[in-house]
Parts: C-alpha cells; structure tokens; sequence
C-alpha cells in the first residue's frame, strides 16, 4: 500500500482511538466505584481490587468496541468530506488509495478483536476468576469460626463446629438461599484447597439438599465433592464453570480427543463473531460515508446514530432470530452484512452499464 493508505488508515485510527479510549476511561471508573464498596467489605486492598478491575476490562471492552471502531471510521470520512479532501481523492481517480486505507483500517481492527476474544479475553478472564476466588477463599477462612454462624453474602450462611491441626474443620455447614431451589451442604469434614481451576472446599461424607418454594425436598448424598468457593461468594451462584481457555487449548484439546462438541463449536463461533462485527460496521459506514456529496448541510440522521442502531439491529438478530449450528451467533451479522454489501455494490456501481463513450469510436 502506498504512503496515501497508511495516512488515511492512520486518521481512521486516531478516531477510533480517541472514542475508545473514551469510552474505557468511562468504564473503569464506573467500575473502581461500584467495586470499591464490595472490597471494603470484603477487607480487600486498594491494588487487587485495580488488578481485578483491569482484568475485567478486555471482555467488557470487547462489548462496544466495533462501534467504536465504526463510529471512528465514519468521523473521519465525515470529516474528509467536510474539507473536500473526499472530493479530491475521487476526482483524481484515487479511489484505490481510499479502499485502501479502509481495508488496512478494517483489517487492523478485526485481527486486534480476534487476538482479543481468541486469545487474551480467555486469559484475562481465568486470571480474574483465580484473583476472585483468592479473595472469596480468604473471606470463608476468615468467617470458619467455630461454632459461630456467618453471613459471607447476602444469603449464604456457613458455620463449622471445630478445627483440627491440618486445617480441615469439621461439622461443616452452608445455607445458600440466593436462588430457588435452596441449598443446603452438611459434610462432617472439610478442607479449603486449591485445585489446577481455583479454590474449593472439599467436603467428606456428607450431603447436599435442595427446598423449592413450593415445599418439594431433596437430596443427594456423597462421600467427596468439591464445592466452588464462587458458588458461595458471587453474587449470583456460579455454577459448576470456574474458569475459560484460549481457543488454542480449546482446539487442541478437541483434537486430541477428537471430540468436537456443539458447545465447543458455538464458543469458537461467537469469539469469531466479534471480528466480522467489526467487518460488516465498517462495510456499512464506507457505503454511507465513503462518496462525496455535493450537499453544504450536514447529513439528517448523524452517521453515530446509524452506527449505534446497526448495532442494536445486530444484536437484536442474533438474540431472537436464532439459526441451527455454527452460524447461529451469527444472525444478525450475516443479515447486517448482507445490506451493507448490497448498498456498496450499489454505490460503487459494479453492475452499472459503461457510458457509450468508453467502449471506444
């Protein structure tokens, strides 16, 4: 590509970057305020609990940054429009330098959203379920006083009858009453480990029952289960899942085993979805903004706007237009994708008949 296209790719960029940068500077705030009460009460310390929060960002960066990505791609060429540089580049037939620019731009930002949600969103997100899980561990060791009933969360209760020299308590005892059916864990030993996916508390010889509103009771017996320390500090009960893995290990773990599960296959599906978000946002910002007007007056509806309600479009798609296999997180983006193809074709005239002139005298 030439010195053109890496400046216009250069300018799409700085966009992206300053509402990008924007937007999480917006989100870690709102973050260390809605965490700092928790950590407080916790008795966590102001550094892990940054820690926790920068561990928290990729995946909710991943959430708006193809907006982002779209909103900085449609700026630009709205501001290249604005001071005729747009009219330049295709009255001198300089369109290929613009596509370009646009297709580096594109690239660019859809390898660095799949390196993202592949690679380093899985990552982030297992070292952020470990550094919770230190922190729930620490808070249940702390409220494990003998004979002594403890609230740990807002409807979980534990106590334990007494400890033994190794650590192991015994009588153990939790009452998680959170959600519907209510559960209860009796063992009459436990210990607080830390297995190869975070913290648990191994209990021997006990049972788990389970009370729904309506008065039905049940239970299960067992002489080993390790309980999830998150299942009993989150918010919300965890379930059975205390981490994630790259798409590499996924791969080749499948490939190991030969065994390619559809929920393996609608993981990789949805990470990669996240790239072609970006793709098809941008496709639909060329054809609207790409092409100079004539127009002095600004556009009717702002080209951030069009962007947010593609996304919304897309988004609403993929939630409630669901489609068998792979392609099923891909709904929205394929029906997105499809308009925005079809409105470029149409503005760059790929099936227009030549004018008479050019077929020669």
């Amino acid at each position: 590509m030439n010195r053109l296209s890496n400046y216009l790719a250069r300018l799409f960029a700085a966009e992206a970057a300053a509402i990008f940068g924007v937007g999480l500077s917006i989100l870690f705030l709102v973050q260390t305020l809605r965490l700092a009460d928790v950590a407080s009460v916790r008795g966590q310390g102001f550094l892990p609990l940054i820690g926790q929060i920068l561990l928290n960002m990729p995946p909710l960066g991943m959430t708006f940054f193809y907006i982002c990505v779209a909103i900085g791609l449609g700026r630009a060429l709205r501001a290249l429009q604005a001071s005729r540089e747009l009219h330049i580049l295709h009255v001198t037939q300089r369109l290929s330098a613009l596509s370009g620019g646009i297709a580096i731009y594109i690239g660019g930002a859809a390898a660095a959203i799949l390196i993202v949600a592949h690679l380093v969103e899985p990552y982030t997100t297992q070292q952020y379920n470990l550094a919770r899980a230190q922190v729930a561990a620490d808070l249940v060791g702390r409220s494990l006083v003998p004979n002594r009933f403890a609230e740990i969360m807002d409807g979980v209760t534990i106590t334990v009858g007494g400890r033994r020299s190794n650590g192991e308590v015994t009588s153990f005892f939790a009452d998680d009453r959170r959600a519907s059916p209510r559960r209860t864990y009796i063992a009459t030993s436990a210990l607080l480990i830390r297995d190869d996916r975070g913290y648990v508390m191994r209990l021997r010889d006990g049972a788990i029952q389970y009370r729904s509103d309506d008065g039905g009771f049940s239970e299960i017996t067992f002489a080993s289960y390790d309980l999830a320390i998150d299942r009993l500090t989150a918010e919300t009960d965890s379930g059975e899942e205390r981490g994630d893995r790259t798409s590499i290990a996924l791969v080749a773990a499948a490939l190991a085993t030969g065994d390619w599960p559809e929920s393996l296959v609608e993981q990789l599906s949805r990470r990669s979805t996240e790239g072609m978000r970006v793709v098809v946002l941008c496709l639909l910002v060329s054809a609207l903004s790409a092409f100079p007007s004539g127009r002095r007056r600004e556009p009717l509806v702002p080209i951030e706007f069009t962007v947010l309600g593609a996304a919304f479009l897309e988004r609403v798609l993929a939630q409630y237009v669901r489609a068998d296999g792979p392609l099923s997180p891909m709904t929205g983006v394929i029906v997105v994708g499809a308009f925005a193809v079809v409105l470029l074709t149409a503005r760059l005239r790929v099936f227009a008949p030549l004018p008479p002139k050019a077929f020669g005298r």
